[in-house]
């Protein structure tokens, strides 16, 4: 027998958990649902993750408060799966980040001060530091960079775990020094016809291009997103301008669409 939903009159956040309650009943719950995993479920919360950085890049606010609830429900649903297994459940993981949040500031919530914004950021990764002691699981100091994040942000964060010991390049100039031989070495391999070694060599390249744009402040994942809609923008209008023409691209040639490129970015500089 089909059950009514959660009552609307609820509290937004209980209702959302008696619906995954629901969801994951065995007895009259979702089949798809009860089937996920943890493991299962990782791919779409990243996925989530992303979804609300693209709302934000396109100052969607609308959009940004669904593509939030999205991501609430997968930190729900992580939730729940764990509290069925005894480990934890959401109200355990509301008072973990409580604790953590009013423990990282102790300059708001206690009677630490800091002399500026640089200070206060040691302080934050000098209690991270801490926590990470206490836990007692990572032998390296790199042990717990996660291996599931981005390929150019967990370079950012290997790199600045490094550097946080001494173990960096001194100077921007050093930076792009390295990135230089790097690429030289990349050349050397593709020249020579061995592309496994090319591969590895365009890994050193992208892992130096990461520490570039740490040194420089810049979020290499923020870079390369913007560069992807202005490949896409430009790309665009070389599209529009060959339908103009009566073609598609691929009815076009490399130097009619170079051509139209290079008017895409005057296009933009003028605007």
């Amino acid at each position: 027998m089909t059950r009514p939903a959660p009552s609307a009159d609820q509290r937004p956040l209980d209702r959302l958990l008696e619906i995954m309650a629901r969801l994951r009943d065995p007895a009259d719950g979702c089949e798809w649902d009860l089937e996920q995993t943890f493991a299962t479920i990782a791919p779409y919360t990243v996925e989530e993750a992303y979804e609300v950085a693209d709302a934000i890049e396109r100052n969607d606010l609308a959009d940004l408060k669904d593509e939030l609830g999205d991501l609430l429900l997968q930190v729900v649903f992580h939730s729940r799966m764990a509290e069925e297994q005894g480990a934890f459940a959401f109200e355990d993981v509301a008072a973990a980040i409580n604790d953590k949040m009013v423990r990282r500031h102790p300059h708001v919530f206690g009677d630490e001060t800091y002399a500026s914004l640089r200070d206060q950021k040691a302080g934050w990764d000098a209690l991270k530091a801490q926590e990470r002691a206490k836990k007692g699981k990572a032998q390296s100091l790199l042990d717990d960079v996660p291996v599931g994040l981005p390929g150019l942000t967990r370079a950012v964060k290997l790199s600045k775990r490094a550097a946080g010991v001494g173990f960096v390049w001194p100077t921007v100039q050093d930076v792009v020094a390295k990135l230089h031989e790097e690429v030289g070495e990349m050349l050397v391999e593709i020249e020579a016809g061995d592309l496994d070694k090319a591969r590895d060599e365009i890994g050193d390249v992208l892992f130096v291009v990461a520490n570039l744009a740490r040194t420089l402040d810049v979020d290499p994942e923020d870079a390369v997103r913007a560069t992807n809609a202005k490949f896409v923008r430009r790309f665009n209008y070389v599209e529009r301008r060959l339908a103009e023409r009566g073609k598609t691209p691929d009815q076009s040639d490399l130097a009619e669409m170079d051509a139209l490129w290079d008017e895409a970015k005057a296009a933009e500089r003028a605007g």
